[in-house]
């Protein structure tokens, strides 16, 4: 049998125990208490039909229209545990749950087999991770890895945190899919959020607040329908996040304890950029590195030497220049760094196991074909 309570009525319940005792309680324990006093009901309510806009609304209506929505569990008796499964949040069927973050709960280090993703729409909250607490203010986005010991704290009326609950196939679909241009960075990302070894998350500073304040109004708004169209719609917003996301990234991206320091996303972006013309001394100059430091930091957190990746982009290259344009092998190869067209072949050869005039033949433009 499942169990119904608005969100409002429980945010009510977790403000006034507050008030009137001085302690918290976790979101779980409210709920039985809400049981055992008789205040959840049994009928499933009516789904609230909202028509209106709800990215152009004031906050505080968009609020209002958040407390009148309902949360359910199946059964009710939540259960006190510091693993959270994927069908725990997100229901069956559906790749991704949004709701606003309680308040005046009482944090508990949990973690998830899942993908968490928090913003932080108004105001400011506590993040407390593995060892550490820092504060996250309006703005930030924090995208949390699975098996990452966490939890969210506010202890206000006024921030306003969306939490983003994703399933970690769906995750990987949407986000790395954006990043297939830059795959450098898509690596050292996937690195980060699953590293089996290391609890991590990665935080963004948005500039475009407003933009983002309507995707995550609607993800919210998607994830509480049940019609045919909803999940799709949830992950086609979803789809627009990551993207936002990823367009301001490189200005603020911090991430948790890593051992290459903060700026190491910017080393790759360095290396994807001047790949044509960086060598391993111009690159531990321009970011003030010894040269075996950054080797190593390199293999560490790439699986790869600084060599390797250099000659990984320009062999990307090269394959796009031989199977989309008529460029002559000698052109090929000064486009993409090397000073002679027989050391680029060797390099090709010893790469894809024939020479780039022979892959130009076999995967290259037919006869009669144009460039678009």
């Amino acid at each position: 049998m499942s169990y119904y309570c608005t969100f409002g009525e429980l945010q009510e319940q977790l403000k006034s125990h507050y008030l009137r005792t001085g302690s918290r309680m976790q979101f779980f324990e409210m709920w039985n208490s809400l049981s055992r006093r008789g205040l959840l009901i049994t009928d499933p309510p009516e789904i609230l039909r909202n028509r209106e806009l709800v990215g152009r609304m004031p906050d505080h209506e968009f609020e209002s229209l958040v407390n009148r929505l309902y949360i359910s569990f199946s059964t009710s008796t939540g259960k006190m545990t510091d693993l959270v499964q994927e069908d725990d949040i997100i229901p069956i069927g559906r790749d991704a749950f949004c709701f606003r973050h309680p308040r005046y709960t009482r944090p508990m280090l949990h973690v998830h087999n899942h993908v968490e993703v928090n913003f932080v729409s108004r105001g400011s909250c506590l993040l407390h991770f593995e060892d550490k607490t820092r504060t996250m203010k309006e703005g930030e986005l924090c995208i949390i890895a699975p098996g990452s010991r966490h939890d969210i704290e506010i202890v206000d009326d006024e921030t306003f945190v969306f939490t983003l609950m994703m399933r970690t196939s769906t995750f990987d679909t949407v986000f790395f899919s954006l990043l297939a241009g830059s795959d450098l960075l898509a690596d050292f990302f996937r690195t980060i959020l699953h590293s089996p070894l290391q609890a991590n998350y990665l935080l963004f500073y948005l500039d475009d607040m407003q933009w983002v304040r309507i995707i995550f109004r609607n993800v919210l708004m998607e994830s509480c329908k049940s019609d045919n169209y909803a999940n799709n719609c949830c992950s086609s917003w979803i789809n627009l996040l990551f993207a936002t996301v990823l367009r301001s990234y490189s200005k603020s991206l911090q991430f948790y304890d890593y051992t290459m320091g903060t700026d190491f996303s910017l080393v790759l972006q360095y290396i994807q950029h001047n790949y044509q013309t960086v060598t391993l001394s111009s690159l531990a100059s321009f970011f003030h590195y010894s040269e075996p430091h950054l080797c190593t930091l390199i293999k560490r957190n790439t699986g790869h030497s600084f060599t390797d990746l250099v000659k990984r982009l320009r062999m990307n290259r090269a394959v796009s220049l031989l199977q989309n344009t008529d460029m002559k092998i000698a052109e090929i190869a000064e486009n993409i760094g090397y000073h002679s067209a027989d050391h680029f072949s060797r390099v090709f050869r010893g790469t894809y196991h024939m020479s780039p005039a022979e892959y130009r033949k076999l995967h290259g433009r037919q006869p009669g074909e144009t460039e678009n």
